[in-house]
């Protein structure tokens, strides 16, 4: 700070990019975790952490500096991931339309092989990665927000613009059909 009550948030919202660049500092590792998970490919949440800063960039003179910065921020980055969602369905069915779900289509080459170990880890996570992503946009924001960041119920019902209890419902669900889809 600079002067008393004159924080990071607030010069940031005056447009000193270097304020908003420590705001990026201490808020990038959290959030790169949240979009990663929200999105399940490493690549694609790089992307979506630029866009969600340039995003908040753009939109920072209307930022309220009253308000934590984080949770402002978190709303911007879960927008930016069902945009995302909504643009990754319309490649599906373009791709599924043009006859290119074939598997040649799709397949990837397989890392090098590793022991044992780190390949059941790598099957597991990439099987959470997979359910994560199919979850529902609604489901999966809150399963994200309190499993990852802790964030209460109250906290993601103002971020979601939902109530509590749609929130607790909600976490439940999404639990519910990890679970299922995990099992299988």
């Amino acid at each position: 700070m600079t002067a008393e009550g004159d924080t990071e948030e607030a010069r940031a919202a005056r447009g000193d990019r270097a304020a908003f660049s420590a705001l990026m500092a201490a808020t990038s590792g959290d959030l790169y975790r949240f979009v990663r998970r929200y999105v399940g490919d490493a690549d694609e949440a790089r992307d979506l952490l630029q866009e969600t800063y340039a995003a908040a960039w753009l939109a920072m003179r209307r930022y309220d500096p009253a308000r934590p910065f984080a949770t402002w921020l978190r709303a911007i980055a879960v927008n930016k991931c069902r945009d995302w969602g909504r643009k990754r369905a319309v490649r599906r069915i373009v791709r599924g339309v043009m006859g290119l779900d074939a598997p040649e289509a799709l397949a990837r080459g397989e890392p090098a092989p590793e022991p044992e170990a780190r390949l059941d880890d790598r099957r597991r996570m990439a099987a959470l990665d997979r359910a994560l992503a199919d979850l529902p946009d609604t489901l999966k924001a809150p399963l994200l927000l309190a499993s990852l960041e802790g964030r209460s119920h109250a906290e993601i019902a103002e971020l979601l613009g939902v109530t509590p209890k749609a929130v607790e419902t909600r976490i439940a669900r999404a639990r519910q059909r990890l679970a299922s889809v995990l099992k299988s």
